[in-house]
């Protein structure tokens, strides 16, 4: 999964971004970008990744980058090839 960044200390509110990405980022009064989700950096969904490339390219202080992201993890889950503890634990305990 992509990541977009906004590097504060470049960013000087041309607003290029939000009207590349409308989906991801808004303008506040003085045309510095808003994440719509309230994320610091919002996730890139692959529909809007070429978007996104072309968000940052267009940059004019290259203040926006995409970076990968790891993917949350999953908890595993019993069943499906794995089996939970107890449940060796009861094996264990009828075949002896």
């Amino acid at each position: 999964m992509k990541r977009i960044h906004v590097d504060w200390t470049r960013c000087d509110g041309h607003g290029s971004c939000a009207e590349l990405l409308p989906e991801l980022y808004t303008q506040d009064d003085w045309g510095f970008p808003l994440s719509r989700t309230g994320e610091k950096d919002p996730a890139v969904p692959r529909a809007l990744l070429e978007h996104a490339e072309h968000a940052v390219a267009a940059c004019p202080l290259m203040a926006l980058r995409l970076y990968d992201a790891p993917e949350p993890a999953r908890p595993a889950q019993p069943g499906r090839g794995q089996t939970s503890r107890s449940t060796r634990s009861a094996r264990a305990t009828v075949t002896r």
